[in-house]
């Protein structure tokens, strides 16, 4: 996967814009949830912020409320908010799961094989996916200074029909 593209750059630690570009349809996702499956296909014509978690990833703790508030900002204007927690031990994830408010779709992949298709690089690490099924931008880590960019990249996806 390539992650440089025209005017929309993935930096290690930010998302930067000027203009949004895609660079490639997402890879498939089509996991299992705490009450059935997720499948990226039926999420197609809406704007999807994956994120890719663990539990033992403190950032990861600290993106939990952010995407909360993304999704409920922003669901009627067509986001969907989808985290998939890559630990080896389901256990884990529910534990950490006990204390979140969480309003957005969690899937589970315990052999990490949609980490291995969408290239992760870091914990924890997210992925704008537009309506029409294609990458837009990538993020690795999660850091207060860098929520202002990654909503406003958000809002940008949004805005395209």
């Amino acid at each position: 996967m390539k992650l440089i593209q025209y005017g929309f750059f993935l930096a290690a630690i930010i998302f930067t814009h000027t203009a949004l570009a895609a660079v490639q349809d997402a890879p498939a996702i089509n996991l299992p949830t705490a009450t059935g499956q997720v499948d990226l296909a039926t999420l197609k014509g809406k704007v999807v912020y994956l994120d890719f978690w663990a539990s033992w990833c403190k950032p990861c703790k600290e993106s939990f409320p952010w995407m909360h508030q993304m999704k409920e900002t922003y669901k009627d204007q067509g986001l969907e908010v989808l985290a998939i927690n890559l630990d080896k031990d389901r256990n884990l994830a529910d534990e950490f799961l006990k204390g979140m408010d969480v309003n957005f779709v969690i899937a589970f992949d315990e052999a990490g094989d949609t980490a291995t298709e969408y290239q992760l690089r870091g914990m924890p690490s997210s992925y704008l996916i537009g309506r029409d099924g294609k990458l837009y931008a990538s993020h690795i880590g999660f850091r207060e200074k860098d929520k202002a960019a990654m909503e406003q990249a958000i809002q940008e996806l949004l805005s395209k029909q």
